[in-house]
């Protein structure tokens, strides 16, 4: 890969840019909305984690899977 790409420096020579193939790019940008989907899903778990745990400090009843699911076909 390292040969495809085409550096933009600056007058002292120093990288400041980078051209990337756009089929390259388009592979990154892709990887990268299925990386912040898979975020995107941890962090809704995590979450999902905290609610129970603040639940069962309170004594508050947690909803079911099974009423969960109901309440989503409704």
């Amino acid at each position: 890969m390292r040969s495809t790409l085409k550096y933009i420096v600056d007058n002292r020579g120093v990288r400041t840019s980078v051209i990337v193939p756009y089929d390259k790019w388009e592979k990154i940008n892709e990887d990268y909305h299925k990386l912040q989907n898979k975020l995107k899903i941890f962090l809704a778990i995590q979450e999902g984690f905290g609610e129970i745990k603040t639940a069962k400090k309170q004594g508050s009843k947690l909803q079911t899977l099974s009423d969960f699911l109901n309440e989503s076909n409704s």
